[in-house]
């Protein structure tokens, strides 16, 4: 791999695929406008090409490509809480659908070896038992997943039809460092460990008995590098889940972290039950999380 570009890279999980990727000194482009609500700052390196552009920008991306020429594309620019994204759905619609189409489309015209989308487990909704599997039907409940799950069918198309080496991943509820913190719908555990180092209650969504797989972001990158590496060419237009196999309600991840909690009314349009079925992804590539939740937790309080 020699030269990449990583949409959303100056955010929590692309700062991480862009870390990983001069780790190996690879020549790296970073797409990323900064408009992520959740995150309290942005993570650029000095070491990559920044570009503030908006992937929505159809001109600006086929220049982009033009110029910096990538073998490889890593997409996580997003509109990625649910609930902006019901507060704006016409912009959940540009960014996550278009603004992917742009990349596919400029993908395919200056020939891209692989196309990685991150895509969400909110594809699977309330109506599939768990665990999750990728030939699951979809479910889609908010602006959210049916906008990252209708730029997976154009992965897929771009694949079938114009032979653009795609292949989408399904993430389960990723923590980590440099997660997102600002705000009330920042993800559950960035949330938590705020309020605690505030000294302030976790608040809890509902009766906090709902279950997420978490996944470290150090395993969702390593998903990233094992796809990019691998000459398998059956991956191809596949859909992967990114998840552990394992899942802890929210009220367990608040007494894991301790303290004080309250509860503050459900949400419409979340699902109760996150649980990966990670028997595809290891079978053809191999992969297996390493990062357990309990002793994350336990390193950073």
């Amino acid at each position: 791999m020699k030269k990449a570009l990583v949409t959303g890279g100056a955010g929590f999980i692309g700062s991480h695929v862009v870390d990983a990727l001069r780790d190996r000194e690879v020549d790296v482009a970073v797409v990323d406008n900064e408009s992520a609500s959740s995150n309290e700052k942005f993570f650029w390196r000095e070491d990559t090409r920044k570009l503030r552009t908006d992937i929505c920008n159809a001109d600006e991306i086929n220049d982009i490509f033009k110029s910096e020429k990538p073998d490889y594309v890593f997409h996580l620019a997003a509109q990625s809480r649910i609930q902006t994204t019901l507060e704006d759905p016409l912009e959940a619609c540009k960014t996550n659908f278009l603004g992917t189409c742009n990349l596919l489309q400029a993908s395919r015209e200056y020939g891209v070896k692989k196309f990685i989308y991150s895509s969400t487990s909110s594809a699977y909704g309330l109506k599939n038992d768990s665990p999750q599997k990728e030939n699951m039907r979809r479910d889609c409940l908010n602006p959210y997943s049916v906008t990252k799950v209708a730029a997976e069918d154009l992965c897929k198309i771009y694949h079938k039809l114009w032979d653009v080496p795609t292949v989408i991943f399904r993430y389960f509820n990723v923590y980590g460092e440099r997660q997102p913190l600002k705000g009330q719908y920042a993800p559950v555990i960035g949330i938590f460990l705020r309020q605690k180092e505030a000294g302030e209650p976790m608040t809890i969504v509902g009766d906090g008995e709902q279950r997420r797989d978490f996944t470290h972001v150090k395993d969702v990158v390593a998903a990233n590098l094992l796809v990019a590496d691998s000459p398998n060419k059956k991956i191809l237009g596949e859909t992967f889940n990114i998840g552990t196999g394992k899942n802890n309600s929210v009220l367990e991840v608040a007494n894991m972290i301790g303290g004080d909690y309250t509860f503050i009314p459900k949400r419409e349009g979340e699902a109760d039950v996150t649980l990966a079925d990670i028997t595809k992804i290891k079978q053809l590539l191999k992969w297996e999380p390493i990062v357990r939740l309990e002793e994350w937790i336990s390193q950073n309080l």
